[in-house]
């Protein structure tokens, strides 16, 4: 089933998705992380529309999607929410489940604890809801949120997005670098490189500390819905680690756990083996 590019008004914000499958079939929409954008899921979209309906998003300031002036729109977690919910509003998608990666995990908990009925099942990838998942990566992070003026954890947080940084966050614990291809990086490179875009990438850093407030929400969310759950995680990610991954064993019970011998962006490396899983999965757990 061929991927199609497209880009709608989103409260006022032109937001670019990739869409592709049956729309009769059940609904996948694929929440990216940081500092990429939907091009991070071109292969899973690829390799699931043969039964699955799929839609992938770019956050405002990401990929394609408009990048409104900072003066002008508020670059926070609730915010990227509120545009993915409008979206599948308009797009009339009443029913789906969430695949959540990194900064995909805050967007899409909020949407399903918001809207708990619409979810048909969660698929985990290198996201977090508890606080075993922040470790060292987080340090710089923590002295931002407790001085935003403080210029030597700026720095850090911007060494996060320049060019060998994610070059290190798409290699690093990778079983084997060469097979990373570093389009990955490059492409990320074209919305970074937009004027205001370091800072919007320190305001959404700062905003993350409204997050790890929400996650007793979400683990209430978790033990209160038991929504079908699968896990697919790079286990060596230093970003968010395996032990992030281990903590969902605490309130999900109906729960499928895999761990892969990668880092943070794991479909690159096992792109083929976590989209069977999912097929599986979804083929199991969600009724058409």
């Amino acid at each position: 089933m061929k991927t199609t590019f497209n880009t709608i008004k989103i409260n006022g914000v032109d937001i670019f998705y990739r869409e592709a499958g049956n729309r009769n079939n059940p609904t996948l929409v694929l929440l990216h992380g940081y500092p990429t954008s939907s091009h991070m899921f071109r292969n899973l979209i690829r390799d699931l529309s043969d039964k699955y309906h799929l839609i992938a998003p770019d956050y405002p300031g990401y990929g394609r999607s408009e990048q409104p002036p900072i003066a002008e729109f508020e670059y926070t977690f609730d915010n990227f929410a509120k545009i993915v919910t409008a979206l599948l509003e308009k797009l009339d998608i009443r029913k789906y489940s969430l695949y959540l990666m990194d900064y995909g995990a805050p967007v899409g908990f909020r949407i399903a604890s918001a809207s708990p009925q619409k979810i048909d099942s969660l698929i985990i990838q290198n996201g977090c809801a508890y606080e075993e998942g922040l470790e060292t990566f987080w340090d710089p992070i923590k002295t931002y949120w407790q001085d935003r003026n403080n210029k030597e954890a700026e720095n850090t947080l911007r060494g996060f997005h320049s060019p060998d940084g994610l070059k290190w966050q798409y290699t690093h614990n990778v079983p084997d670098p060469h097979l990373i291809s570093p389009d990955n990086w490059e492409i990320d490179l074209r919305h970074l490189e937009r004027p205001e875009n370091g800072d919007i990438q320190l305001a959404l850093f700062y905003d993350y500390q409204n997050n790890v407030t929400l996650y007793p929400q979400w683990q209430q969310y978790f033990r209160d819905h038991q929504p079908q759950t699968l896990i697919v995680y790079g286990k060596n990610d230093y970003i968010f680690p395996g032990p992030g991954a281990e903590a969902f064993k605490k309130d999900l019970k109906n729960l499928e756990f895999h761990l892969f011998e990668t880092g943070h962006f794991a479909l690159e490396s096992f792109g083929d083996e976590i989209a069977a899983i999912i097929s599986n999965f979804l083929s199991r757990k969600v009724v058409k």
